[in-house]
């Protein structure tokens, strides 16, 4: 099958492709323009900035969370039934 493919000559080198010596591969890359380059300053910027909404949105809850318990410690906390009520229905319906 390989012979099939390769008209029996088999596998042996491009006859376009030749090799380089390194001291002219890096003279070529030396005479070439530098053009390639990466930002990523505004990527950066954002991930910081979602890091920080994160961490105020993490202290905001746990605040929120220890007023809840005291409230509930102290017997002050009093739900709105007819909101959680109303919820849970919304939730048993939507798995129904």
């Amino acid at each position: 099958m390989v012979n099939s493919i390769g008209g029996g000559k088999g596998f042996g080198p491009l006859d376009g492709i030749r090799k380089q010596p390194k001291a002219e591969a890096k003279k070529a890359a030396s005479k070439a323009p530098s053009t390639d380059r990466v930002n990523f300053s505004s990527v950066l910027q954002n991930a910081s900035q979602t890091q920080e909404v994160a961490s105020s949105q993490t202290s905001a809850r746990a605040e929120k969370l220890q007023t809840l318990k005291g409230q509930i410690a102290s017997g002050q906390y009093r739900p709105d039934l007819e909101r959680v009520a109303e919820r849970m229905m919304k939730f048993i319906l939507e798995d129904s």
